[in-house]
């Protein structure tokens, strides 16, 4: 492809998501739902080439991977460790709650035991890079519902060190011994991610506090994308990797990386949004429009019920557990991936995964703009 060519489609797509964060500054919610709407336009009204496509598909991930490194620098590895020992409970009927309605829906639709337990996955998993977007659009970080909706994301991430593997060594037809090693690899790198970050943050903090702006953004980034990559080729979320290197950075370092990250993150999670309305194949939405509707409404309802009970727990008020179950609803990033796996054994699932990602990824971040209004509706103490 020309050169020419290439900047003009980076830049049309660029330019409509411009003009759809303008929109939602001036209606005052996230502008998640408008990039996603936007994507299935501009799949409509531009035929992008080779080029620019595999540009989106890149972007998108550094912006998942950059969402949740700037969420791992509002938390300290103290602050992390006390939050998910006290949360257990919690991930344990977030699993029940959400993972089952996709295994059944999946034994409902005739799909394989495989399928149906992909499509188990695809309905437990909160999308983590569209929550921390919620929250940080929303000027939420700081609330005291925050720490319970993040514990419930990385519990999710430790459970999916531990699906993943098994389900691709299943889909592969591998040997019981092939599943127990993928396993152990998945799990021993992600407990020595999580050791690391909790017991030499400091020390990583003093290394990278070198006094050049630029010297500091080359650096932090570069390690970012380091572990990223090595998390993902050991069969653990990049996400959670970058998730863990923000965790480790602490003091002066984290508040100075996060300015000079957070005008990365915002170009490359506006790519990550629009990604997946270009990604909807529309040829296949009647065919799955009502069940993805179905489960996006029971599931939007499950998952809102764990963010809830979670914030209650934690003593947090109605409006805080509102904000809690509503940002947790949407799915997104990893859902999609889970549902490529099966993409060979279960053609429904692909397109039943990307219809009940959009809604989900819809309804969440309008749900979460309007707590004000609508959490008093919960309150039943009052009249």
């Amino acid at each position: 492809m020309p050169i020419g060519q290439l900047f003009l489609e980076l830049g049309t797509v660029i330019m409509v998501l411009a003009l759809g964060g303008r929109a939602a500054g001036r209606l005052g919610i996230t502008p998640i739902p408008l990039y996603l709407i936007a994507g299935i336009l501009l799949q409509l009204l531009l035929h992008l080439g080779e080029d620019p496509e595999h540009f989106i598909h890149t972007g998108a991930e550094l912006g998942a991977i950059l969402l949740l490194f700037t969420l791992g620098l509002e938390y300290s590895s103290q602050e992390l460790r006390d939050n998910l020992s006290a949360n257990r409970q919690l991930g344990v009927l977030d699993l029940l709650l959400n993972f089952t309605p996709g295994l059944i829906a999946g034994v409902l639709l005739g799909f394989p035991p495989l399928g149906a337990a992909l499509l188990g996955g695809v309905t437990y998993l909160t999308s983590s890079g569209i929550a921390s977007k919620i929250l940080s659009d929303l000027g939420r970080l700081g609330n005291r519902e925050t720490p319970t909706i993040l514990a419930v994301c990385v519990l999710e991430d430790i459970v999916m060190a531990v699906y993943l593997p098994i389900m691709a060594a299943l889909l592969l037809g591998g040997s019981l011994l092939a599943v127990g090693v993928n396993l152990f690899v998945a799990l021993a790198a992600f407990g020595l991610a999580f050791f690391l970050a909790m017991r030499y943050g400091d020390t990583l903090s003093r290394v990278m506090n070198v006094d050049s702006d630029e010297a500091l953004l080359l650096g932090v980034l570069g390690l970012v994308l380091i572990v990223a990559g090595a998390a993902d080729l050991l069969k653990v979320s990049a996400a959670i990797g970058a998730f863990l290197v923000g965790i480790a950075l602490s003091g002066p370092v984290a508040e100075r990386a996060r300015h000079q990250i957070e005008p990365l993150r915002d170009l490359f999670a506006a790519v990550f949004f629009v990604l997946f309305g270009l990604q909807l194949d529309l040829g296949r939405v009647p065919d799955v429009i009502v069940p993805a509707l179905i489960l996006a409404v029971l599931t939007g309802a499950t998952k809102f019920w764990v963010g809830w009970t979670g914030a209650a727990r934690a003593g947090v008020q109605t409006r805080g557990r509102y904000r809690a179950g509503t940002t947790l609803i949407p799915r997104g990033e990893f859902s999609i991936l889970i549902a490529g796996l099966g993409a060979g054994l279960t053609p429904m699932l692909g397109p039943l995964a990307a219809v009940y990602v959009l809604l989900t990824a819809l309804i969440g971040p309008v749900l979460a703009r309007f707590d004000a209004q609508l959490a008093p509706l919960l309150d039943r103490r009052r009249p």
